[in-house]
């Protein structure tokens, strides 16, 4: 009898030297199913990363014995892939200084004390959506669908689902979905999107991609987005995370 292989459970190290917010933190871990290991301080967790088999880094910033800008900053010069894991900082401060200084770190994201741990474990779910490797040619969609990340797309059909679930799109925000997942990651202006999409001037009124781009955004995620893959770049346009 052939046994169905089951996907490897998430590593998340979560380092903190508060207990209250670290039970916390990993109480909302483990309950969602990730396997979640604790820290307390920055030497130990670089003792740890240094281990491998780590998914993502839940880090405190106001560690007693290295800060965790340091630690990250120790981590991206760790020699291979490990030094890519995830980092999400966890801070009492909220200053702008601080966010810019973690993500030129490179920190991956940023969430200020107090903070939600279900808010927490979506990011952490993001992330790990992210870096999951690509699934095999072998295992193919159906004909007709190409797949782009957690989107899948059937042009000739005009549909486009996302994890999985169909999208009901209107013309228009299928139109705009399409170009987007065309160039994904790159940024295309609100011109660019409605040559694309838009059959004449007609057809188009001041604000009308953002007001499709609302739209598209709610029904992403009602179909089960916990972070917004349309990411909007103030004064440029919009660019798609797929």
């Amino acid at each position: 009898m052939l046994r169905a292989m089951t996907a490897p459970v998430a590593q998340v190290l979560v380092v903190e030297d508060e207990a209250a917010i670290a039970e916390t933190v990993l109480y909302a871990l483990r309950s969602e199913g990730y396997a979640a290991s604790h820290c307390l301080l920055g030497g130990q967790a670089l003792q740890r990363l240094q281990e491998g088999d780590v998914d993502v880094v839940v880090l405190d910033v106001g560690l007693p014995d290295l800060s965790g800008f340091e630690v990250c900053r120790r981590l991206r010069a760790l020699p291979g892939p490990q030094a890519q894991v995830p980092v999400i900082f966890l801070t009492a401060r909220n200053d702008e200084l601080d966010r810019v200084l973690g993500l030129e770190l490179g920190a991956d994201d940023y969430m200020a004390k107090p903070f939600s741990p279900r808010e927490l474990v979506a990011r952490v779910r993001a992330r790990l959506r992210r870096v999951a490797p690509a699934a095999p040619v072998a295992a193919a969609v159906e004909p007709g669908w190409r797949e782009h990340g957690a989107f899948a797309i059937d042009r000739e059909g005009r549909r486009i689902r996302y994890q999985g679930h169909a999208l009901d799109l209107t013309r228009y925000e299928y139109a705009l979905l399409e170009a987007l997942l065309q160039r994904p990651g790159a940024i295309l202006s609100r011109a660019q999107l409605m040559d694309r999409g838009w059959d004449s001037s007609a057809d188009s009124a001041d604000r009308t991609v953002d007001t499709h781009v609302k739209t598209l955004r709610a029904k992403l995620r009602a179909a089960g987005a916990s972070d917004d893959p349309i990411r909007t770049h103030r004064g440029l346009g919009y660019a798609l995370e797929t």
